[in-house]
């Protein structure tokens, strides 16, 4: 093995009888009839000091040039990065990460990386996913409950999947009952293998960014609520649903469904109108691919004051300029209501339970599942422990 010294910005074989690397790759570029987008894994083993264990880093590459020579060169520029990045950004994974993009931005997406070994036993590979989203290498990244990156290819090729969104800050009893009732439904769907099916979370940059800059440790609170829930999960810069849609579309999902509330509804519905107003046929066809189904969790209306029927894909108030393209939705079963669902537990709302565990106030242990009370207590996620003791100093 050899070690690779970069001081000069080039290679050159030092100390060879001491340190090592060893790297591979399979990628496939872009087909002769340009219908097979190019994208393949890299993998690095390095080792930093002599007499250690060596360490790893993996990544998915997706290859966006339009020709097979721009983007064997960009392979090429990429291995170079991963070695460069190695050996002078160990010390610092996120300058590490955001390295490997030189030179290359525009040319290729890293939707997937894993750092593991030795020198890297600290590091957090849930935040490895989101330094992806956060810095632009990828729209979507992915882990699972054993907290390791995942990538889509891995996992879903030619599966049905059902997406829930939301802050999970923290997961309510009403967000886990629309999970619940949504996926038992989208299993029992007719054009659906219930054998084939998988469920993702996914938290956005944009709920992230709610309060203002990204909190990592307020972001590893909800992490780590979900994967004590055996929950996989997606970190995504996709504000809107179709560019979700859209990237897993490249794995040949056979359904997608999405799982939300109806005021959510409400406020996609009304968003796609105000932006498309000269294009409402392909803005919604966009939206609402054939294999796509959102399932509508019902909500008690804020207004008018006194109103008790829940909001409901049929009591939704919609914008009369696209009431025959909702109709429409609603008659092919493009939206459909949440069945079986919990009205005694519509009135639980996560904002007012997440200001319950940072001011101390006791009752919203039974607004969320046992096992994340229990969690948010024994490891003071999202505040608690400094509020509780603030409260009872007072």
């Amino acid at each position: 093995g050899h070690e690779y010294d970069l001081m000069e910005n080039r290679l050159r074989v030092v100390r060879p009888e001491q340190a090592f690397f060893a790297f591979a790759d399979t990628v496939a570029a872009i087909n002769f009839q340009k219908t097979i987008k190019g994208d393949g894994w890299l993998g690095l083993r390095f080792q930093l000091r002599a007499n250690t264990r060596p360490n790893d880093l993996i990544v998915h590459v997706r290859l966006l040039d339009n020709d097979n020579r721009l983007q064997q060169q960009a392979v090429g520029i990429l291995g170079v990065n991963m070695i460069y990045a190695c050996y002078r950004f160990y010390h610092h994974p996120e300058t590490l990460i955001q390295s490997l993009m030189d030179n290359l931005h525009g040319r290729i997406a890293l939707d997937m990386i894993r750092l593991e070994g030795p020198d890297f036993e600290q590091l957090d590979n849930r935040l490895v996913a989101l330094w992806l989203v956060k810095n632009g290498l990828s729209s979507v990244a992915i882990f699972g409950p054993d907290k390791r990156g995942l990538h889509a290819g891995e996992f879903l090729y030619k599966k049905s999947i059902l997406i829930a969104r939301g802050s999970y800050r923290p997961p309510t009893l009403v967000q886990q009952d629309m999970i619940r009732c949504a996926f038992e439904q989208f299993r029992a769907e007719p054009d659906v293998d219930a054998g084939n099916t998988f469920f993702l979370t996914e938290i956005t940059l944009d709920n992230l960014r709610s309060d203002g800059a990204i909190d990592e440790r307020d972001f590893l609170d909800r992490a780590d609520i979900l994967c004590a829930l055996g929950q996989t999960v997606i970190v995504s810069s996709c504000l809107q649903h179709k560019k979700l849609i859209a990237y897993f579309a490249d794995y040949k999902i056979q359904h997608i469904g999405l799982a939300m509330g109806a005021r959510k509804l409400r406020n996609i519905l009304q968003e796609t109108f105000e932006a498309n107003p000269d294009n409402l046929l392909g803005a919604f066809g966009e939206l609402f691919p054939r294999n796509v189904r959102f399932y509508i969790y019902p909500a008690i209306p804020t207004v008018p004051a006194g109103t008790s029927t829940a909001l409901t894909t049929k009591t939704l108030p919609i914008p009369q300029a696209i009431h025959f393209l909702y109709d429409h939705l609603l008659e092919n079963r493009n939206i459909v209501d949440i069945q079986g669902f919990n009205p005694a537990i519509l009135g639980i709302y996560h904002k007012e339970v997440l200001k319950m565990i940072q001011s101390g106030t006791p009752g919203w242990e039974e607004m969320v599942p046992e096992q994340v009370a229990r969690m948010v207590k024994e490891k003071g996620l999202f505040g608690y422990a400094t509020n509780r003791h603030n409260t009872l100093a007072r």
